[in-house]
């Protein structure tokens, strides 16, 4: 399982709850569709989490970069939000071990609640230093 998040360019705050919940369910059920298992999604106005099932052919980039690209596409082309729905580029993955599960899917439910207290650019350096990576 690996934890991913990223969140739109110039961290936007454009995913409103309806219309968030809404890209959500398209994001998990389109990566069904692409063999692509999105265990949980989650997020807030202007990131998204998703815990995934990493198949044995399938790459962190790649699933990426369809998730991604799809789901701005398909945003874009519904007219989904007032503004064009764009990604920032980068984003964070990481692999869950089996223990913790569990406790990453409660915290990308709990997003809206964690978020009360916690900006998004906050979390994101959080994730980076506790995993050793240096801020570019």
């Amino acid at each position: 399982m690996v934890h991913t998040v990223w969140g739109t360019k110039n961290r936007e705050p454009i995913l409103l709850d309806n219309k968030r919940d809404f890209l959500f369910s398209h994001i998990q059920s389109n990566g069904r569709l692409k063999g692509i298992f999105i265990d949980t999604i989650g997020g807030y106005t202007d990131h998204v989490h998703c815990l995934i099932s990493l198949g044995a052919d399938q790459n962190i980039s790649k699933i990426m970069q369809l998730i991604k690209g799809e789901s701005s596409f398909w945003a874009n082309k519904e007219k989904l939000l007032l503004n064009k729905l764009y990604w920032a580029e980068d984003y964070f993955a990481a692999s869950v071990s089996e223990s913790s599960i569990d406790k990453v899917r409660l915290y990308i439910n709990n997003q809206k609640e964690h978020h009360k207290k916690v900006t998004f650019t906050q979390e994101y350096e959080q994730f980076i230093t506790s995993y050793g990576f240096k801020l570019g």
